[in-house]
C-alpha cells in the first residue's frame, strides 16, 4: 500500500478510529460515478463496511470492485483521510459487523434503528475495502485560528 500525506501509518491508524462515516464512491454497471456514505471499521489495514445485501452499491461493487473513499472531519481544523482500493463483498448471516459498527456508532444495539438493521428477515453483507494508496492531510496547523 503507498502511504502518503502528513501522517505516518500509525497517525493514520489512529485518525481512523474516529466514528466518523466513510464516503465511498464506486461506478454503476453504465458507468456512472456512485457516492455514499458508510459507517465503517479500519481493523488490518482494510476498512470494514456492512449494508442490507439488496442495497445498490452492492450490485455496483459486484460489477467492479474499484473504489475511491474519504474520512474527513465536518468541521474545522479539516482533517483526513482518501484513498482508493478494492471492494470485496461476504454475507454477513450472523450480521457480526453490522453489530460491531451499531457498537462503534450508537454504543450498542438497542435503539430502534439497530432492532429494524437486525431483522432476522433482512440478509446483510459486510464489505471489505483494501486500499492500494492512502493519503492523510491535517490542516490544523493553517486553521490554528478557525
Amino acid at each position: 500500500m503507498n502511504l502518503t500525506g502528513a501522517w505516518d501509518r500509525a497517525g493514520v491508524d489512529d485518525f481512523l478510529t474516529t466514528a466518523i462515516p466513510v464516503r465511498l464512491s464506486c461506478r454503476t454497471p453504465a458507468g456512472h460515478l456512485w457516492m455514499l456514505s458508510l459507517w465503517f471499521l479500519w481493523e488490518d489495514g482494510s476498512l470494514w463496511c456492512a449494508t442490507g445485501a439488496d442495497a445498490d452499491v452492492v450490485r455496483y461493487l459486484r460489477a467492479d470492485d474499484e473504489v475511491a473513499f474519504e474520512v474527513s472531519t465536518n468541521d474545522p481544523p479539516y482533517r483526513g483521510v482518501r484513498g482508493r482500493g478494492h471492494a470485496t463483498i461476504e454475507p454477513d448471516d450472523e450480521k457480526t459487523m453490522l453489530r460491531r459498527l451499531l457498537t462503534r456508532y450508537l454504543g450498542g444495539t438497542d435503539s430502534p434503528l439497530a432492532e429494524r438493521l437486525l431483522d432476522p428477515a433482512r440478509d446483510e453483507v459486510r464489505i471489505q475495502v483494501d486500499p492500494v494508496r492512502l493519503h492523510s492531510w491535517d490542516y490544523s496547523r493553517r486553521m490554528s485560528d478557525a
